[in-house]
């Protein structure tokens, strides 16, 4: 039977598949656009299970805020090549899952996969895309934040998110520098009485064993140790780290000049690079 170019391009447009895979779907429903849809869906989760062991390492890290700057949402949207990560189609469909995200904002990952995008669950989407692309794409991560002012900075590539959340309404290029130093910086917590007890005693065990191979003597460890500790809280806690942008204050002190009482309370920094 005469597939009409109409019906191919409606096709494509409510599945994102190829042409020709839309010229074949229906070919093979004899014309029937729903039974088309079924074809390409099914096809797309046949693909899916054959892809289901393959590593999906490349993607997009996408992160937003909402209008009045008081919750913030960050997804990762997985796939296999960088390639399709640059894809704009791709992208698009991650910053769905994103604006849908923040207009929900849902307890969890699972939470999230189950919101119904245009008809149908978030997770049923994905696994059509996998087919569509014909690599595997997985939503691996989910987060979220409510502070007082929020920020999201996104960096190039789409590679690397942060937001921070703050206890007052700001400056917004402040916020974005805040943002921006802990994309470039990579702190571990906020302040150093945020870092975990374990990471802390791990550090203290590191920089006695490193100051013992260095000769110094057994009674001074501990306090040689502490002062080491000192340096790891300014080099790895957001607000003790010196200012990216001017590296004679800390962000603690950059903050301070607008208003002493500004500070940082929620911090959320995600990388595929990492």
């Amino acid at each position: 039977m005469s597939i009409k170019a109409a019906d191919v391009a409606k096709l494509r447009k409510a599945t994102g598949a190829g042409m020709m895979d839309c010229k074949n779907a229906l070919t093979e429903a004899e014309g029937d656009f729903d039974a088309a849809v079924s074809i390409i869906r099914k096809k797309g989760m046949a693909i899916a299970n054959k892809r289901a062991d393959r590593e999906a390492t490349e993607g997009v890290v996408l992160a937003k805020v909402s209008e009045d700057k008081k919750s913030g949402v960050m997804i990762t949207l997985n796939c296999e090549t960088d390639f399709v990560a640059k894809n704009d189609s791709f992208v698009e469909f991650a910053t769905k899952i994103l604006d849908l995200a923040l207009a929900n904002m849902p307890a969890d990952l699972e939470a999230l996969k189950a919101l119904e995008l245009e008809g149908r669950k978030v997770e049923e989407h994905v696994t059509e895309q996998t087919g569509v692309i014909g690599e595997k794409i997985d939503l691996s991560f989910f987060g979220k934040m409510e502070a007082e002012y929020s920020v999201a900075y996104i960096h190039a590539g789409n590679k690397l998110s942060t937001m921070i959340g703050f206890n007052k309404s700001m400056d917004e290029q402040m916020a974005r520098d805040v943002a921006m130093q802990a994309a470039a910086m990579a702190p571990i917590s906020i302040d150093k009485d945020d870092v975990a007890a374990d990471v802390v005693a791990k550090e203290l065990e590191i920089a006695k064993e490193k100051a013992r191979l260095e000769g110094k003597p057994e009674a001074m460890l501990d306090k040689i140790a502490e002062g080491r500790l000192v340096k790891f809280f300014k080099e790895s806690t957001l607000l003790n780290q010196d200012f990216v942008k001017n590296n004679k204050q800390t962000v603690k002190q950059y903050l301070a000049e607008s208003d002493k009482d500004l500070t940082v309370t929620k911090m959320m920094r995600f990388t595929l690079n990492a």
